[in-house]
């Protein structure tokens, strides 16, 4: 029996993507609420719901673009160049929110500057996300398996929308998880957040879930020909539902219910990506068997990622169990 190598490692690389959006999205969105917050202890509570996971969550993204430079190296080719000034903006928004992390505990005078720090390297490192995930979309020009494109091709209405909706959307999910982990006036104010946070991403999801159909014809006949709209009709339903699930635990006051409804909207949004892409990784030009690297590297590579997926599962697996529950404001981040 053949073993599809190319079409393992592509939805590997395709896990840890999603795992990062999920697991990363909620802590982002955190800072960039941070603002909101009028009270320190208020902004002290923020940071440590989300201090002792947020570089565990960073990991996946390694994982991804490491895997990708490795076991697609055409893609990657192709997709750096094209993507440049977005990803080294993520890139150095991240640094920045991680130092900030460190820094704004240290000193009382210039905390200040280090929670605008915290809150400004979240909003941009999303929206950088947000516009390459656009510009991706969109479509990426190749020429002689080269990028074919220019400079600032990643800048378009397109991609601006889904920077914004990024940025609502891990919003939302910093309002939700904000729920779920802290009480009183804090626990209140973030639930008023999720009502226009999640509103707002509906909206945006609306208007992104739209418009991506026309940018390609190919995504088009994936959600429009028949019959393979009868299976992609499948995610649209399933949006409705968490949308159910987010306004009634709202509105029921549910700790949980939200959080896990908003994740619930980024896993369905991811897949609908995977429906539009499939079997395209630099889409309309290059397939996930045109990019792959050699099958005996992905064979030698998928060795290494049977054993450390496991363990990165197991180990976040465990951080979140052993700080489940309501963050106790008297505890400080060291």
């Amino acid at each position: 029996m053949t073993v599809d190598l190319p079409f393992i490692w592509a939805g590997l690389i395709a896990f840890a993507v999603l795992a990062y959006v999920v697991l990363d999205g909620f802590d982002l969105g955190v800072g960039i609420l941070f603002p909101l917050a009028k009270k320190s202890h208020d902004r002290d509570v923020m940071m440590n719901s989300v201090a002792p996971v947020w570089d565990g969550n960073e990991t996946w993204l390694v994982l991804g673009g490491g895997g990708l430079l490795a076991v697609f190296p055409l893609a990657y080719a192709l997709i750096m160049p094209a993507l440049y000034a977005p990803l080294i903006a993520m890139l150095l928004a991240l640094v920045l929110r991680g130092v900030a992390f460190e820094f704004r505990w240290r000193t009382k005078r210039g905390q200040f500057l280090w929670d605008w720090a915290f809150s400004g390297g979240s909003l941009i490192a999303t929206f950088a996300q947000g516009m390459a995930l656009g510009a991706l979309v969109q479509g990426i020009p190749v020429v002689n398996r080269a990028y074919a494109g220019g400079w600032w091709d990643w800048v378009s209405p397109f991609t601006l929308l889904t920077g914004v909706a990024l940025v609502m959307g891990y919003a939302l999910l910093g309002a939700t998880w904000l729920v779920m982990k802290t009480e009183g006036e804090l626990q209140e104010t973030s639930r008023k957040q999720a009502w226009v946070t999640g509103a707002a991403t509906i909206v945006l999801i609306g208007a992104v879930s739209l418009w991506t159909p026309f940018l390609e014809p190919i995504y088009f006949a994936r959600w429009f020909a028949w019959p393979a709209m009868l299976f992609s009709a499948i995610v649209p339903l399933l949006v409705l539902v968490c949308i159910f699930g987010l306004y009634t635990g709202l509105r029921d006051r549910s700790d949980y219910r939200p959080f896990f409804s908003s994740l619930g909207l980024f896993v369905l949004c991811f897949a609908g990506l995977g429906i539009s892409f499939y079997p395209y990784i630099v889409p309309p030009a290059l397939s996930i068997w045109d990019a792959a690297a050699p099958d005996k590297s992905l064979g030698f590579l998928l060795v290494g990622a049977l054993v450390l997926v496991p363990l990165i599962l197991a180990y976040t697996a465990y951080s979140y169990w052993v700080f489940r529950g309501k963050v106790d404001p008297h505890e400080g981040y060291h």
